[in-house]
Parts: C-alpha cells; structure tokens; sequence
C-alpha cells in the first residue's frame, strides 16, 4: 500500500480509464492536466479514433485543449486492454443502461470486471465511478476480482466514487463538485480520497460503497420526485387553464421551504430517467416497493404524449389535422447548449407523430442526425423559408442559438415546451 501511495503522491501512478464517454473523457484529461500519465480505453473504435486524432465530441472539451494534452503525452488512448497490467490505477466509467423492462443492464461493468480481473496485480487501486445500484462493488465486482486469489485491502484495493458530470453546465467543473468515496475497507477509501485530491477541492469518504452509491441515487431520485411533481402540477394547470410558469414565478418568491423545478416535455439524460429504477429494482429484493419511484417515472412517461396531445390541439384550434401536417421540431438534445439525445423525450415524441403521419423535420445545431425506428432525419438548416413553411413549430430544447423573439413573427403556431416564448399576448403560441 505505502508503494500506491508514493506513486499517487509523487503523480507518478499510472491510471487507466476505461470508458471514454461525458464521464471518462473529461476525467481522463483533469488527471492528465494534473501531472499523471492517463492511459483511456474504449471498445467504440470511432471514439479512439477522434481522440488521437485531437478531434473532441463532448462540448466542455474543446479541440484544441484535448490536442494541448495529447501533444504532452499525458494522455494515450487506446483500444489495447493489456495495458491494464501496466498501470496502478483502473477507474470504470462504463454505461449503465435499463433492459426494455426498466432493469439494470449492468454487463458493461461486469466486462471491464472480467478484463481487469485478467490483468489484475499488487498494488492496483481499482475505482467504479458508473452509477448502479447499492451492493453492485461488493457483490459483482468484487467477488470478479478476488478470485483471481489476490485478496481486497492486501493485495489491491477497491472502492466507488459516483461521477457528478452535469453536461454543459459551464459553472461546476470537476474541480468544483465535492467528490464521495466509499471503499470496501479502510486502506481502498483512503488510497481513493488520496487520488482524488489531486483533482478536487473537496472529498467526502463514507463508509462502504453502498452509501456512495446509495448517495447517487438518491440524489437522482429527488431530482426526478420533483420533477415529476411539477409535471403533474402541469397536466393540472392546463386542464384549470393556469399558467404554471406564472405560478412558479410566484411561488419561488419564498425565502425559505421552496425549490423551483420546472416542466419538461420529459426527463433525458443517463440519470434522471434511469438512475432511480436502479434502486426500485433492488429494493425488490428486499421485499420493498420504492412507490415514489415508481409513480415518479409514470408521470414523466406520460410527459411526450401530452407534448403530442398539445399539437394535436393547437393544429385543430387553427383547422389543421395532425395527420399530414409539416412540423419543425427545434432541438432534439435532451437539454440545452449540448448534443446528448441519451433518454431525449424528443425522440419519442418524433416517433409519436411520426406514427401518426405527422410530416416531421427538425433543426439542432448541435445534433446533425437521428435515427427514429430505422430512419434516419438530418438536421434542416432553419431559416425564414423553413419557419413560414411548416404548419406548426414546436420548442423541445432552448437552445440559446435560437432567436425566439423572431421565431414568433414567423412561425405560424408554436408549441412551447420549455417557457422559452416569455410574451402572452401571441395567440399562436401554446404551452405546457
């Protein structure tokens, strides 16, 4: 262990990440600014590919300071996994999908398992940062690891450390976000605090990986608990025909008790609409039902059929079927100022009208293609000859690219998702 820690505190550790995705790849350039040779691992060929060729495909990392760190030769990438023998460190930043019946789909983890298992040796320090449910460490990656006949604490250490990558978010970077860590013993936390202090400001060390991985979903349930909330808020106010933008104006006034979330056309992203059924699965298996999370993600799963229920109206308030009308969607990313489609509502609600005979193009500057069912849509250049010739506009993603003040001279009706149209007196704009 003392061997570890010279090399963590001299940054002569060598440390492989394996996943090089809106987690992996930023981690793997913050450790790579900071002194220590990062060796990054993908089994996607394509991303290996744009990396060493100083091309970046996540917005926070620019061009230009991943081909900076490349020059250095701080940073190699890499699709050769015997490289997981030569370094001290091994961080797994793989994905964590659901299975089509909203269970975890933890194979990722268990195949970087099984190669670190095969390159395994004294003195690795091995961190899972993916998001999972509460046991995944202890129950699937360690009994992977020690029965190779190197034993945790003595051997290697193993610890979880849940990733905090908000995509876009231009004001908390890594450095900026406190970082929890949970080892399987005391020797696995505090090697894992040691490493991460050299790229945070803050570390929380816990007492097992449970509770760091207790403590990532929790955090992703009460963002989708509210954010449920509010959308149910907002299936009420349309029917009372209340604004529930005025409302939550209104209420955010409060000084205290009171944290404004706001309506969606649903929850995207890898978290907030996957995270939680993690948890709800496992809770099973303690004979518990998690109904709040569960109630949680009904209501969001309703969200995009509502968006298409609030076309269909708006089209019909001016004499227009849904059937064969021409609809410009704006934005397809799951959030602003980002190209993430992981978990977009926008997708269903494309395949919605779609199958509705919806006539459907779309527009985002940051996404140039999609794929609904099979088929493939680019992304239209928009311009005043597209706006004036689609029936029906519809908002998904605020984009600041946009300029919404002139999209509502030109538009014929718009159907605004996300409050982006502040004015209230245009009677061909519908909301939420």
């Amino acid at each position: 262990m003392q061997k570890l820690k010279d090399l963590i505190k001299t940054k002569k550790a060598k440390i492989a990440i394996l996943g090089l995705g809106y987690v992996g790849l930023p981690l793997a350039i913050e450790f790579a600014k900071k002194g220590f040779q990062v060796f990054g691992l993908d089994s996607q060929k394509q991303k290996v590919d744009l990396i060493n060729q100083g091309k970046s495909y996540i917005e926070d990392i620019k061009d230009e300071e991943l081909s900076q760190i490349l020059g250095k030769e701080n940073l190699k990438v890499t699709q050769d996994y015997n490289i997981l023998g030569e370094v001290d460190i091994i961080i797994i930043c793989v994905p964590t999908p659901l299975t089509s019946h909203k269970e975890p789909d933890i194979s990722y983890i268990q195949d970087a398992s099984q190669e670190i298992a095969k390159h395994l040796k004294r003195e690795q320090l091995i961190i899972l940062e993916s998001t999972t449910y509460p046991g995944t460490t202890e129950e699937v990656i360690f009994p992977i690891l020690e029965n190779t006949g190197l034993r945790v604490g003595r051997d290697f250490f193993l610890a979880f450390s849940p990733e905090r990558v908000d995509p876009g978010n231009k004001k908390y970077k890594i450095s900026d976000i406190p970082k929890v860590v949970g080892g399987i013993d005391k020797n696995s936390t505090d090697l894992a605090c040691m490493l991460y202090q050299n790229i945070t400001k803050e570390i929380v060390p816990v007492s097992s990986p449970k509770v760091a991985e207790m403590s990532k979903l929790l955090e992703n349930i009460f963002r989708i608990v509210n954010i449920s909330m509010i959308n149910e808020m907002t299936l009420l106010c349309d029917r009372m025909k209340i604004d529930i933008w005025e409302v939550i104006q209104a209420a955010k006034t409060k000084p205290y008790g009171f944290m404004p979330f706001y309506p969606s056309p649903g929850a995207g992203g890898h978290c907030i609409p996957i995270d939680p059924f993690y948890l709800s699965w496992k809770a099973r298996e303690y004979g518990f039902w998690s109904r709040f999370v569960e109630l949680a993600g009904q209501i969001n799963e309703q969200m995009p059929h509502f968006v298409v229920t609030k076309i269909d109206y708006a089209l019909n308030q001016h004499k227009k079927s849904l059937n064969g009308s021409k609809i410009l969607v704006l934005g397809v990313a799951y959030k602003k100022d980002i190209s993430d489609t992981r978990e977009s509502p926008a997708l269903k609600i494309i395949k919605e009208l779609l199958h509705k005979k919806a006539n459907v193009i779309y527009n985002d500057p940051h996404v140039s293609k999609i794929v609904i069912d099979g088929q493939v849509l680019k992304s239209q250049m928009m311009d005043d000859d597209l706006l004036k010739g689609v029936d029906l506009v519809l908002i998904l993603t605020d984009h600041i690219i946009y300029d919404f003040e002139h999209i509502t001279k030109v538009a014929p009706i718009i159907v605004d998702t996300r409050n982006a149209i502040k004015r209230r007196d245009l009677e061909n704009v519908y909301r939420l």
